[in-house]
């Protein structure tokens, strides 16, 4: 009788067990269908004349494909965008991580009086919304003299990915044990030392996981490059799209090419770069 009340609630624990990997797969697919449903349309769209989308199905591969939009996009100085958003996203990026790296091993590693309050000071930053900013940027920006050059972008990128950046590396670091630390000073190993050659290198991992989610972000960004750029010889990927509407109407599939375009690079990086991705978002989650 036991052995048969132990089989029982063995087939029971499977059943449970199987619906609920179901569900969780249910989930799973519909997921991906929201994610991919826009993609899939920006793409398909893309290859079809200006007014085939209202004789088409819009998920229907196009009657014929055409790549006219692409070439009218490259020719109209589609690469020049491109150009100036590498330009910014890397500076931006490399200022981030540098001088948030900084930041963190001094509030990680070391004790001092007004440590608590410069941390809760960066904590707090975290929630001050970046668009209610913009009026006091502009004015800043311009009094400066920054206004309409790539460096207008470059200070607010940074300042506002620096909060962000500086908490999670913090955490991160105060995971690595210190033992490695006085290993190397008694070898002989200055605090200097210790942060270049034993903290960052072990910080790779969340440093990579920061630079790409920082990177789409900055990569992606408009409310400021809208705002603090004026020049068409200035202006980034995210404002290219003005460039290429008309006076008095939209070409939607040559608009769905710029699209396509500019989230390519980011879509390959991330097939590239996603094992980082990943390696840094679960040494967090297993050191923290």
């Amino acid at each position: 009788m036991a052995g048969r009340e132990r089989d029982k609630e063995q087939k029971g624990h499977k059943g449970r067990l199987r619906i609920g990997w179901g569900i969780a797969f249910f989930f799973a697919f519909l997921q991906v269908i929201l994610t991919l449903s826009p993609f899939v349309f920006m793409v398909l769209n893309s290859f079809r004349k200006q007014f085939d989308m209202l004789s088409q199905g819009v998920f229907h591969l196009p009657e014929p494909w055409i790549f006219t939009n692409y070439t009218e996009v490259i020719r109209n100085g589609f690469f020049g965008y491109f150009l100036r958003s590498v330009i910014v996203v890397a500076v931006s990026l490399l200022l981030m991580l540098a001088i948030a790296s900084m930041a963190a091993y001094p509030l990680s590693r070391m004790q001092f009086r007004l440590r608590p309050l410069i941390y809760a000071g960066i904590v707090a930053m975290m929630s001050v919304p970046m668009h209610v900013t913009l009026i006091p940027i502009f004015k800043m920006t311009t009094d400066v003299g920054l206004y309409d050059t790539l460096g207008a972008l470059i200070g607010p990128y940074v300042t506002f990915a620096l909060p962000m950046a500086v908490f999670i590396l913090t955490a991160f670091m105060m995971t690595i044990p210190r033992e490695l630390e006085e290993s190397a000073q008694i070898d002989g190993c200055n605090r200097y030392q210790n942060f270049s050659k034993i903290i960052l290198p072990l910080s790779k991992s969340g440093l990579s996981t920061l630079a790409i989610y920082n990177g789409v972000s900055m990569w992606n960004e408009f409310a400021f490059a809208n705002t603090l750029i004026q020049s068409p010889g200035n202006k980034t990927l995210p404002l290219a799209l003005g460039q290429f509407k008309g006076e008095h109407s939209l070409d939607i599939p040559l608009i769905l090419a710029v699209l396509t375009l500019s989230a390519l690079p980011m879509i390959i990086l991330f097939i590239i770069f996603q094992d980082k991705l990943v390696k840094g978002m679960m040494a967090g989650a297993v050191k923290g």
